[in-house]
């Protein structure tokens, strides 16, 4: 039988995981096979076992009530007026946490927000996000079909590349948006968004044209709408791309006469 926790050992134990959260700790395992369960109930718990059990009990309780989109609402209140990383005290106006459809079967991740993101507190809606959602079209899906968020939600200063540690301690809220909305699909678009998901450094040439196993959904790689911006010539590159995504999806592909 699961053990019972009394409210003060709950409230405190509650207490604790939040401040794992602050740290950007997000994922907690029991340690499998440590004890029978005939054991269980005749052996006192361990702080140890007592702190694992608390956390799946309070996890289940915060979320698993929830729909989608009040999950979303959590996870933006977890990240808070948000300090963890440098990016805070460098110009950032607000948070850019994610915009779209809570339970979008395509997700598409950038690499961070730029100045009028920064403005409206929503992803992609400068001459990058005019271009994505006129990608997201060409799929015969509109902006409020798919989910958008970026793997850093504050600005960097002068729109310069995420670094490394900021991408560490902001992509596990990232993680949470993509459990919660499990969307069938991701794209992400860039080298940022594809390494940081990935874990991997490699060229865009060789990230691209295959999909990846990722927390239980298939994510495919393609350019940022910045760079086809720059150099348009790649855009055709990025269809190819998108037409992958939309043949995993079952979507209709448009063929020209």
């Amino acid at each position: 039988m699961p053990r019972t926790l009394d409210p003060e050992t709950k409230q405190a134990l509650a207490a604790r995981l939040r401040y794992y959260r602050d740290m950007g700790i997000y994922d907690f395992y029991r340690r499998a096979g440590s004890m029978e369960e005939s054991q269980i109930s005749s052996q006192p718990a361990t702080a140890q076992e007592l702190k694992a059990e608390a956390t799946v009990t309070v996890l289940k309780s915060e979320t698993m009530d929830l729909d989608p989109a009040a999950a979303l609402r959590l996870i933006r209140q977890d990240l808070g007026d948000c300090t963890r990383c440098k990016l805070h005290k460098q110009g950032r106006k607000q948070i850019v946490f994610g915009v779209g459809n809570p339970r979008a079967e395509l997700m598409f991740v950038g690499e961070g927000p730029g100045a009028d993101e920064d403005l409206q507190g929503e992803p992609f809606v400068g001459r990058a996000g005019q271009l994505l959602n006129k990608m997201i079209e060409a799929m015969g899906l509109k902006r409020d079909d798919v989910y958008i968020a970026n793997v850093v939600k504050c600005r960097p200063p002068g729109n310069r590349t995420p670094e490394k540690d900021e991408c560490d301690t902001c992509s596990p809220f990232l993680m949470r948006q993509v459990d919660v909305i499990r969307p069938k699909a991701i794209v992400a678009l860039g080298a940022v968004a594809a390494k940081t998901l990935l874990g991997v450094a490699d060229s865009m040439n060789n990230l691209r044209q295959r999909s990846y196993d990722f927390r239980g959904t298939r994510l495919f790689v393609t350019y940022h709408p910045a760079y086809l911006l720059r150099d348009p010539r790649q855009k055709a590159e990025a269809w190819k791309d998108l037409q992958t995504v939309m043949s995993f999806l079952g979507l209709h592909i448009p063929h020209k006469d």
